[in-house]
């Protein structure tokens, strides 16, 4: 293996890692309802059959967990200006907040981590780290 090689691969463990530790210990649900109401997040309103694809379940499941969702009050179906037999999925108030809330945990949580294992120098290592790893992931929006 390349040296680039062998450092992707180490990012692509210890990520994959860290990201599993952050969902086992942050006291978040890491399951349909939470990866629907975080992706509707991400794309905004979006068709049914679309938040399926994206979220690699079959139309017949996402309507199952939509239903679920929407009859908790945390999304709603409009009618979808550009078909009208259509709807597009929003998220509400209430998930909007879940969200928030779900994404103040999760940091919460890291901050604890961070506090008990690192020195204000890695800390600092890390944080200029997050420029670069934000250049990578911003390969997927090209």
């Amino acid at each position: 293996m390349t040296e680039v090689e062998l450092l992707a691969d180490d990012l692509r463990e210890v990520i994959g890692r860290f990201v599993r530790a952050v969902r086992a210990h942050a006291p978040t649900p890491s399951d349909a309802r939470a990866e629907t109401l975080a992706f509707l997040e991400r794309t905004g309103p979006v068709s049914i059959a679309l938040l399926a694809d994206g979220r690699g379940v079959t139309h017949q499941t996402m309507r199952l967990v939509i239903a679920r969702l929407a009859s908790e009050g945390w999304l709603e179906l409009v009618s979808d200006p550009q078909d009208r037999r259509g709807y597009l999925v929003h998220l509400t108030e209430k998930g909007v907040a879940e969200n928030a809330a779900a994404r103040k945990a999760r940091a919460e949580w890291i901050a604890d981590a961070l506090a008990a294992t690192m020195d204000p120098r890695e800390m600092a290592t890390l944080r200029a780290a997050v420029p670069l790893l934000q250049r990578i992931a911003d390969l997927a929006l090209q």
